[in-house]
């Protein structure tokens, strides 16, 4: 997959490495790297399932505590300009 724009990274391995990359099993390096693509290219964030990711994540690391409510809306901002960029892409 690749979303045909220049990235220093590929999408391809932006992809293979993604939930390492959110599990924090990367070193900083390559996380800066996955970070930087993520920010510049939609269709890898489209194609990982933000919103997925997004809750499983919370879910590990919060469990049955109240998400935060800056937290929520931070993370609803994030999805909200995701979807935004995606749709003008199309």
């Amino acid at each position: 997959m690749s979303c045909g724009g220049p990235h220093d990274t590929d999408c391809r391995e932006v992809l293979d490495r993604v939930y390492t990359f959110l599990d924090g099993e990367l070193d900083e390096t390559r996380r800066s790297d996955i970070r930087q693509h993520l920010d510049e290219c939609g269709p890898c964030l489209e194609e990982y399932g933000l919103e997925t990711v997004v809750k499983q994540l919370v879910a590990k690391h919060c469990g049955c505590d109240t998400v935060p409510e800056d937290l929520r809306a931070k993370v609803l901002k994030r999805i909200a300009a995701v979807r935004s960029e995606l749709a003008e892409a199309d």
